[in-house]
């Protein structure tokens, strides 16, 4: 068996990659920016954008499985390739976002429904077989909060109170090997959390205790947080992220064991994720 990673630059695909060659399973590293990989030893790179048609032929050649990241800008064009390739089995990384009832209106979770769709049709004409991982909160999330930690200001937030189900990339990472390499365990879709809710307050909380930096956080408008992200998060994006926040404002979400389920073991907290990276928040 030989599996692409698509997004190999990202976390969980790293991750997922180191998974694959512990278990001596062949496996092929994808990227926009192949030379920028660093894959473990014996692991081929290939140039894979998935906004760019002309990169699947190669990418794609004497695959079996693939891990893809949703990007539905040529879903059809990756999907046309891979039945041409005798690909078998696709696992996609969605969200849990497609399960909310206004999905198909909502940007982030529009873009991955847009892929489950394409890769439900494919699978249902028996192509291949498609698995759709279906990740809420990733706790690398966090992260965006490491400068202000780092230099001692205060975190701004809209709202402070929003909970959410941090998921750390490792189980995702273990999710996804599990699905790739199980037979029984393909063609389904699996609602991934981690195994508690947490506020952004208690998550920056959580962040001092592991990393000894005291965190604060202020207050701020929806429409201040909006402007300070302009740069870097597209206006229809950052909406749906404050629409997400303000329905779960002072509200759990609820979580489940899937990550158990498939992978054996109880889904790491989020205290453990800090641990793990632990100096991103300090100076």
């Amino acid at each position: 068996m030989t599996v692409l990673v698509t997004g190999s630059r990202g976390r969980v695909g790293s991750a997922l990659l180191e998974l694959l060659h512990g278990a001596g399973i062949k496996a092929r590293a994808a990227s926009k920016n192949p030379a920028d990989l660093s894959p473990p030893d014996g692991i081929d790179t290939v140039r894979c954008d998935l906004s760019d048609p002309a990169d699947f032929e190669a990418a794609l050649d004497g695959v079996d499985s693939v891990f893809l990241y949703a990007e539905p800008s040529h879903v059809d064009a990756f999907v046309s390739r891979a039945r041409v390739a005798g690909v078998q089995h696709i696992t996609l990384l969605s969200s849990s976002s497609v399960l909310a009832p206004d999905a198909a209106e909502n940007a982030i979770a529009a873009s991955h429904l847009t892929v489950e769709r394409a890769l439900a049709a494919a699978a249902a004409d028996g192509t291949f077989e498609a698995t759709h991982l279906q990740p809420g909160a990733f706790a690398t999330n966090a992260l965006q909060w490491s400068w202000a930690i780092r230099s001692a200001r205060a975190v701004e937030l809209p709202y402070p109170g929003s909970h959410s189900d941090p998921i750390h990339e490792k189980d995702i990472a273990e999710a996804a090997f599990a699905v790739l390499t199980e037979p029984a365990l393909r063609g389904s879709s699996y609602l991934l959390t981690g195994p508690e809710s947490l506020d952004f307050t208690e998550q920056l909380a959580i962040l001092a205790e592991a990393t000894g930096r005291p965190t604060t956080t202020a207050a701020i408008t929806p429409e201040q947080w909006k402007q300070s992200v302009t740069a870097h998060i597209p206006e229809t994006f950052a909406d749906a992220l404050l629409s997400y926040w303000a329905s779960h404002d002072g509200r759990p979400v609820t979580t489940t064991r899937t990550v158990e389920e498939l992978t054996g073991h109880p889904a790491r907290t989020f205290a453990e994720w800090a641990t793990d990276h632990a100096d991103a928040f300090r100076p």
